[in-house]
């Protein structure tokens, strides 16, 4: 029997991008998934998942409070009930076949830290969809020293054993933003980390820059916790899109299998 993977998409008023991201899941033909999107008390999401067919093992939380995206990924997990956990924004589109290729990958070289490549994608809205702008390289090689740096793993497609948190606790909600590169740190000091050379993740951009970091003050207070935590000193302000483009770190992009046909 195949490994359970659970797939874990907090969502807020993004239904039409939600749905996109749910339908990608969805159609990849690993058998043994769930997708379990976390609510984060925005405006009812029925509707949009009334287009899903029937037999797709999705499950919904309705969380009552706006807390946070981490605090919705930690109510994901205590909910899960499969043996790995996957993320997966809901803005963001994991092409056909990445979790049964991740999890191949897992079977094959043992638990671990997977990740993937990605593409970064910069998108403007036409006619009730999304269409390319613009697409870049996410490649990066697993580097204990450029990732204290760098956050360069994109948490989308991400999958790794549900056990780590035995050790690991749940994803730290007062790192806010920087969330996942405190559990990428945490985590990879403890256990196996991999990259798997292949683009399977669609990070999305939009040209009013939904997806853009903004230094707002709650922000800098938590980059600031996690500087601290880590030990880090100072660190360039940036973001995903902003890296794929960065001259800086142009020496360590890689090659990567690219497998996007460009058409949203």
């Amino acid at each position: 029997m195949p490994e359970r993977v659970t797939i874990l998409i907090p969502t807020y008023n993004r239904p039409r991008m939600l749905l996109e991201c749910v339908r990608a899941i969805a159609a990849d033909p690993y058998p043994a998934k769930e997708i379990l999107i976390i609510n984060d008390a925005g405006s009812p999401i029925s509707d949009a998942l009334h287009h899903l067919s029937s037999g797709m093992s999705v499950r919904c939380i309705e969380q009552p409070v706006n807390r946070g995206h981490v605090h919705a990924r930690n109510t994901g997990l205590r909910e899960a009930t499969g043996d790995y956990i996957m993320f997966c924004d809901d803005d963001d589109i994991l092409l056909p076949g990445h979790v049964t290729r991740m999890m191949r990958q897992m079977r094959e070289g043992g638990d671990a830290l997977l990740f993937s490549d990605a593409e970064i994608v910069h998108y403007a809205h036409a006619d009730g969809g999304r269409k390319m702008r613009s697409r870049h390289r996410f490649a990066f090689d697993l580097d204990p020293f450029l990732l204290r740096r760098w956050n360069t793993i994109i948490p989308s497609g991400v999958v790794y054993p549900r056990t780590f948190h035995d050790t690991l606790g749940a994803y730290d909600e007062d790192m806010r933003d920087y969330w996942d590169w405190d559990f990428w740190l945490r985590a990879s000091a403890l256990f196996p980390a991999r990259r798997v050379p292949v683009a399977s993740v669609l990070y999305m951009v939009g040209t009013a820059g939904e997806n853009l970091s903004q230094c707002t003050p709650a922000m800098s207070r938590a980059l600031t916790r996690f500087v601290d935590k880590h030990r880090l000193g100072p660190l360039p302000v940036s973001s995903f899109a902003l890296m794929a483009q960065d001259p800086r770190l142009t020496p360590f992009l890689r090659p990567t299998r690219l497998i996007w046909d460009g058409i949203l």
